[in-house]
């Protein structure tokens, strides 16, 4: 069943000035995805974010949010009844594009987002590209860093304790169990 909503009219009266479409159109398609699945009564959805996109996200989250967080390949949304799958998360935007350009699918352009200057989205895609032309194997370590978390060599206080380390040191935190093993 193909759903149709009028977003666009909708994403230009809700985006502020000089601000992107990009977050109010993707909140909204996925509400619409939302009340849609729920509605047939699904329990479970499935959405095309890639590889590209959670490393852009990563970046982009880094770079003007000051937060080391992208998208998991799975989450329960919000609503807590629909579990969201990301089952291309591991796959590279150029291979998804070469096996849709064989199979003969066809590529559905998101025009709202050509209308804007300046957008930071491609910004970050340039900067992995150019990361790829110097190492060959950025986007791919770029990916496997994204799933080897070192919480030890972070900043981040709260994710140490959180992880059973010294918020200060990093150091493993002696539980009952570490200590009978002395």
């Amino acid at each position: 069943q193909v759903v149709s909503e009028d977003t666009y009219s909708i994403v230009v009266d809700k985006t502020p000035e000089n601000k992107s479409y990009c977050t109010v159109c993707s909140r909204l398609r996925r509400g619409i995805l939302y009340s849609k699945a729920l509605e047939l009564g699904c329990n479970k959805i499935a959405l095309g974010h890639h590889a590209d996109d959670a490393m852009e996200t990563l970046f982009l989250n880094m770079l003007h949010a000051g937060q080391m967080k992208g998208m998991p390949a799975r989450y329960t949304s919000k609503r807590g009844s629909l579990a969201v799958l990301r089952p291309l998360m591991q796959s590279m935007e150029t291979d998804i594009a070469t096996y849709a350009a064989l199979q003969g699918f066809p590529i559905l352009p998101c025009n709202l987002c050509s209308n804007q200057d300046n957008l930071q989205r491609p910004q970050i895609k340039l900067l992995l590209n150019t990361l790829q032309d110097l190492n060959p194997n950025a986007k791919q370590n770029t990916l496997r860093a994204m799933s080897d978390i070192r919480p030890s060599h972070l900043l981040d206080q709260g994710l140490r304790e959180s992880c059973g380390m010294d918020p200060i040191t990093g150091e493993e935190d002696e539980t009952e169990e570490t200590a009978e093993l002395r």
